[in-house]
């Protein structure tokens, strides 16, 4: 079993999964967590992870390096708490599902000082994203969004993003660029951001607009997702679906034997 425990008693413990720590979190835990860093200076940055995000990171050398910059990394996905339920001395009863932590998040700020800002996807699904969390969570300031261009953006653009958010005023910054570029620029980028706390949250922003379909809640209770979206989005996900879940069973099995990721 392998269990490390937080560098700080006050924050969850952490299971290290194929080398990434994470926290061993509830929507509650990180709520609180979320609520003290707010009163805190400083940059925070937190990571929803799943299959696909840990895999990557037990291949590629440089995501992982990415994903250890960030203060929270939790268990977006249903077999990475069977995982640690399994191979550690820890017991969760749920994944913090990224959307779902972003939900959570927006309706405690609603009692909190600080408000948020909304950073990627399309002009129109950031429209009505805004409109849809309005009707939600009413108290929930948004201090401003941005959709910025397609592709790898200039030092010029980053300068950009940097001064919108600070001018904003916002504690709370969601990013929703897709994984792995959210964990990359968010890790590449951290020395530079405004103070506040980052949330790479993947595909949260159409889902919340009402414009991207969620699986089911017992295919999500049950790991099942990942069949949904296959559905949804074959083109997009098939590949990747095939190549990170074999990935994902292949290192498991390194790790009952009692090896060490080799990228």
């Amino acid at each position: 079993m392998i269990a490390t425990e937080s560098p700080n008693p006050s924050e969850p413990s952490r299971v290290s999964i194929f080398g990434t720590p994470i926290q061993v979190a509830t929507y509650q835990s990180m709520v609180e967590l979320v609520n003290r860093w707010s009163r805190e200076p400083g940059v925070k940055t937190v990571a929803a992870v799943n299959v696909h995000n840990v895999t990557l990171a037990a291949e590629d050398p440089r995501h992982a390096a990415n994903l250890k910059t960030f203060d929270a990394i939790v268990p977006d996905g249903m077999p990475l708490v069977w995982w640690i339920n399994r191979f550690s001395a820890h017991h969760l009863k749920d994944r913090v599902y990224g959307p779902s932590l972003m939900l959570h998040c927006l309706d405690a700020s609603q009692q909190w000082e600080g408000s948020n800002y909304l950073l990627g996807s399309t002009p129109e699904v950031l429209k009505n994203l805004q409109i849809k969390l309005h009707e939600r969570f009413p108290k929930a300031k948004i201090a401003g969004v941005y959709s910025p261009p397609f592709g790898e953006w200039s030092a010029e653009e980053n300068t950009k993003i940097f001064q919108l958010i600070r001018a904003s005023g916002a504690r709370f910054i969601w990013v929703g660029l897709g994984c792995p570029k959210q964990e990359r620029w968010l890790a590449i980028h951290k020395p530079q951001l405004p103070e506040g706390i980052y949330f790479g949250v993947g595909a949260a922003f159409p889902m919340h607009a009402g414009m991207l379909r969620q699986a089911p809640g017992w295919m999500q209770r049950n790991g099942l997702e990942w069949i949904f979206r296959l559905i949804m989005e074959p083109k997009r996900m098939w590949l990747r679906t095939v190549k990170y879940n074999t990935l994902f069973t292949y290192h498991t099995i390194r790790h009952v034997m009692g090896k060490k990721p080799s990228p």
